[in-house]
C-alpha cells in the first residue's frame, strides 16, 4: 500500500472514532509503526497494513497516542512514557517557567526534589536549566520510578538525578532549594467524567486527589517546613479552580504564595516560599 493511501485510511478511521486532529495523529502512528520520526516518514513510499492496523485499532479505542508511540515531548526533551505514568502535558511546562522566574540566578539552585515524579519530566527539565543542581524524584509506583531513571540515563542526566519508589517525601531527611510536584488533584467524584483517553488508561493513583481533590496538597504542604530550604521555593501544579484553596492551605502553614497562569490564562502553578 502506498504511504499516502495508508495515511488517508488511518485518518478516516481515527476521525470515525472521534479522535481530534486525525491527520496529524495518522502521521505519528504510521511513523511509529515503522520506527521512524514523522519527518522521516516523508521518504517512505510503501507500507504494509499489518504494520499499522494494530496501532490504529488501539488509538481508535482511545488509548493515548503517547502510550502507543512510547514517547512524549516535554520542554524540548524526548521522554519515554508507559501506562505506569501520567503523560506529560504542555500545561505542566508552566512550572518550569515559574522556576526560572523564581530563581533568576540559576546557580542558587543546588538541590531539587520532585514529588510524584512520574516520567521525571519536571525534574529532568529543571536539571537542563539549573546546571549546578542535583535532584531526587520520588514516586509511589516502582515502575514509574524505574522509567524516570531510564529517562535520566537516556538524557545523560543519571549522574545528577536519582529516583526512589517512595510515598511522597517519607524516606527523605534533607532540605531542598526547589521542590516540584504535579500531584493527583482530580476530585474522586469527577474521575468518571474524564475523557476516555485519560479515565480508561492513565494511572488512577496519578489522578485521584481524594474527595475534594486536595488530599495530596495537604500532605505536601504539611511536609514543606522540614523539606524547604530557607531561601527555597516549592512550585506545585494546580487543577482548575483550585488556586485559592491550595494557596489558603499554604498560607495557613505560614508560607507566602503567588500563582502563575498557563497559556490559557488558568492559574496553573502555585509558588510557595517561606
Amino acid at each position: 500500500m502506498k504511504t499516502a493511501d495508508a495515511l488517508t485510511l488511518i485518518t478516516n478511521r481515527l476521525a470515525a472514532a472521534g479522535i481530534e486532529n486525525p491527520r496529524r495523529e495518522a502521521r505519528y502512528i504510521l511513523a511509529a509503526a515503522h520506527g521512524l520520526t514523522p519527518t522521516a516518514l516523508l521518504a517512505l513510499e510503501d507500507t504494509d497494513e499489518a504494520k499499522f492496523i494494530p496501532l490504529v485499532t488501539r488509538r481508535g479505542a482511545h488509548e493515548p497516542l503517547a502510550y502507543i508511540t512510547g514517547v512524549k515531548e516535554f520542554w524540548g526533551l524526548t521522554l519515554s512514557v508507559s501506562p505506569a505514568t501520567l503523560i506529560p502535558r504542555p500545561d505542566s511546562e508552566t512550572l518550569i517557567e515559574a522556576a526560572i522566574d523564581t530563581f533568576p540566578d540559576k546557580s542558587a539552585v543546588k538541590t531539587i526534589l520532585d514529588l510524584g515524579t512520574g516520567t521525571g519530566c519536571l525534574l529532568l527539565a529543571c536539571l537542563t536549566e539549573f546546571l549546578a543542581a542535583l535532584g531526587i524524584g520520588t514516586d509511589v509506583s516502582p515502575a514509574a520510578a524505574a522509567l524516570a531513571a531510564a529517562n535520566a540515563k537516556n538524557l545523560s542526566l543519571s549522574q545528577r538525578a536519582k529516583f526512589l519508589a517512595a510515598n511522597w517525601s517519607a524516606p527523605l531527611a534533607a532540605q531542598f532549594d526547589l521542590i516540584l510536584s504535579n500531584p493527583p488533584y482530580i476530585p474522586t467524584p469527577d474521575l468518571a467524567a474524564l475523557m476516555p483517553d485519560v479515565a480508561n488508561y492513565e494511572p488512577a493513583t496519578a489522578l485521584d486527589g481524594g474527595t475534594d481533590g486536595l488530599t495530596a496538597y495537604k500532605t505536601i504542604i504539611t511536609a514543606l517546613p522540614t523539606l524547604l530550604s530557607q531561601n527555597g521555593a516549592a512550585i506545585i501544579e494546580l487543577g482548575i479552580n483550585q488556586a485559592e484553596q491550595v494557596a489558603a492551605l499554604a498560607q495557613s502553614a505560614g508560607f507566602r504564595t503567588k500563582t502563575r497562569p498557563d497559556l490559557a490564562g488558568i492559574p496553573r502553578a502555585l509558588i510557595i516560599r517561606p
